[in-house]
């Protein structure tokens, strides 16, 4: 090993230079547009001088883009290396370990659901200490306007993709008359609007009687709804309210697995 070498090693390998380096493009999270050299400095919290150097290495290198002002911004690679990192994103591997802190922390059953070929569809769940008596399980779909999942759904995914089954459901509760859930397509715009102003969709008693659940939506790095977070339990002891303590819980795991997906910090954080 040389004495150059050495030089630049840190800890257990670790290469000084390149941290110093990472420490510059780290600043442009930052940044929502093409910055100055000043302001890159000043969130690297280094000399200006020190990171133009490492600058013109990652212009050479297609990490950075500077433009005809003199402002730089991230170039093609490091737009490259995100959208990578972003693909090898597993959305139901990730929320595993958020649903087992979920069902610690409000001490009810929760689910996560995607969207199937015929709805929302549950694909990971865990009973909580006093488990819930609904006919619900891995593979189960749920109805769009009758459950706090598919209200979810509902509100966020592409319209394109639950007018028809918005359609027919509507057609079922119209025979059955049941006075709870939407009865119109007005209704259901109404549904959606509140779902979107709470984040959080909410059913009291609405499909099964005496169960509670509110479920929040998670998106991936393009804004897309991937899927939902929700918790349920029995209406003696399950708080449903939108600003209440589970719903906040159900948010705030919504809002971290969001992050992971590289969407960011959810409108209302």
């Amino acid at each position: 090993m040389t004495s150059d070498t050495s030089s630049d090693l840190r800890g257990a390998g670790g290469v000084q230079a390149l941290e110093t380096g990472l420490s510059v493009l780290d600043a442009f999270a930052g940044f929502v547009r093409p910055a100055m050299l000043k302001d890159i400095a000043h969130a690297a919290a280094m000399h200006p001088a020190k990171a133009h150097r490492y600058l013109v290495s990652f212009i050479k290198f297609g990490y950075v883009e500077q433009d005809a002002h003199g402002r730089y911004s991230l170039g093609r690679n490091a737009l490259r290396m995100g959208l990578a990192g972003l693909a090898q994103v597993d959305a139901i591997r990730l929320v595993t370990p958020l649903l087992d802190e979920l069902s610690v922390t409000v001490g009810e059953t929760v689910l996560a659901a995607v969207w199937g070929n015929r709805g929302p569809t549950v694909v990971q769940w865990r009973d909580s200490p006093h488990p819930v008596t609904v006919n619900v399980r891995p593979g189960s779909v749920m109805p769009l306007l009758a459950s706090a999942t598919g209200r979810v759904f509902t509100a966020f995914l592409d319209p394109a993709l639950t007018a028809s089954l918005i359609a027919d459901e509507l057609k079922e509760r119209k025979a059955a008359r049941v006075k709870r859930f939407p009865e119109t397509a007005k209704d259901v715009k109404e549904l959606a609007r509140t779902v979107r102003d709470n984040y959080v969709g909410v059913v009291v008693g609405d499909l099964v009687p005496g169960i509670n659940s509110v479920s929040a939506p998670v998106f991936d790095h393009d804004g897309r709804l991937v899927l939902a977070i929700t918790a349920l339990g029995n209406d003696a002891v399950f708080n449903a309210d939108p600003a209440g303590p589970i719903a906040d819980a159900v948010r705030q795991a919504a809002r971290t697995l969001s992050d992971r997906l590289g969407h960011g910090v959810l409108p209302g954080a």
